[in-house]
């Protein structure tokens, strides 16, 4: 079965109207058409993707899946117009990049505003996520570049070290005892409840650091990102472990940073998809980056 971009982008526009009168209206198609658009495309995939109900629409199970991976398509068609139309006349176009929340979050700027400097055509798509989803928008061509906190699998991306370091520890209320300490070892948080990022991969280290079967941490919450870590810390709910710059980039009243004792210090790379064209603009980005990090990684 083929699936026709225009028709996608008809179903999102339903979906996010709600009702097939103002979705036509919004395409400048009229009300028959997308109705029979609409019709074909559920016949097509032998589901149906609305509920009906007095002239209303609601996305089905089976909607709600289709409309994620619509989108996903209709972004990357769009997206690979867009990198044909720059590749003529002045270096321009959009750089799509994802960062994780740390330190990197203020050296991606500065590496923006350089290189704009050169190429102020060029524009950027800027994403928040943490290193499981960046992964998975790499993998998908959603994004061309992502910056990564280690540890992370790399094996699978080209990637490039960047002078960006971090020190982990935890965050806590400030009338905590543990507030009193300049450095916190593993054994002043043995047993109390912990907030930790979702990767596996950082649990694991987690464990590692604490001595602990991953199975025995006291977890009461994960996050993808930070910002939902630091208001469970400031209700009293636990403790976050996270990096110094989760904190820094966002400053809050009422808590503080305290870093491990011994130190455990992280990094960050800028990573890509291997074997993957990318437009002019992504490409001068890249080489422009590596001029000025290379011989650091």
């Amino acid at each position: 079965m083929e699936l026709d971009i225009r028709v996608l982008k008809y179903f999102l526009a339903v979906a996010n109207a709600g009702n097939i009168t103002q979705a036509a209206k919004d395409l400048h198609i009229t009300q028959p058409t997308l109705s029979r658009q609409i019709m074909d495309l559920e016949r097509n995939l032998g589901c149906e993707l609305f509920i009906r109900k007095h002239k209303q629409l609601t996305l089905s199970d089976s909607g709600f899946l289709f409309q994620q991976r619509a989108k996903e398509i209709a972004q990357l068609a769009d997206k690979a117009c867009r990198e044909i139309s720059e590749q003529q006349g002045q270096l321009g176009g959009t750089i799509s990049i994802a960062c994780v929340e740390s330190i990197a979050s203020t050296l991606l700027p500065q590496i923006m505003a350089d290189f704009s400097k050169e190429y102020p055509a060029v524009k950027y798509e800027l994403y928040s996520a943490d290193g499981n989803d960046i992964r998975e928008k790499i993998d998908r061509g959603s994004i061309d570049l992502g910056i990564l906190l280690e540890p992370i699998e790399v094996a699978k991306y080209n990637f490039l070290r960047l002078p960006c370091y971090e020190k982990w520890g935890i965050v806590i209320p400030e009338d905590s005892p543990l507030a009193a300490k300049r450095a916190i070892t593993t054994q002043d948080i043995q047993g109390l409840p912990i907030i930790i990022p979702r990767r596996t991969i950082v649990i694991e280290e987690i464990a590692k650091w604490l001595g602990i079967a991953e199975e025995k941490l006291n977890i009461v919450a994960s996050h993808n990102l930070p910002t939902n870590g630091l208001l469970l810390v400031k209700q009293g709910i636990g403790i976050l472990i996270c990096v110094e710059g989760a904190v820094s980039i966002r400053p809050m009243t009422g808590i503080c940073f305290r870093p491990f004792q011994p130190e455990r210090i992280t990094g960050h790379v800028l990573a890509w998809k291997k074997n993957h064209a990318f437009s002019a603009a992504t490409t001068r980005f890249l080489d422009f980056v590596q001029s000025q990090y290379e011989a650091s990684s």
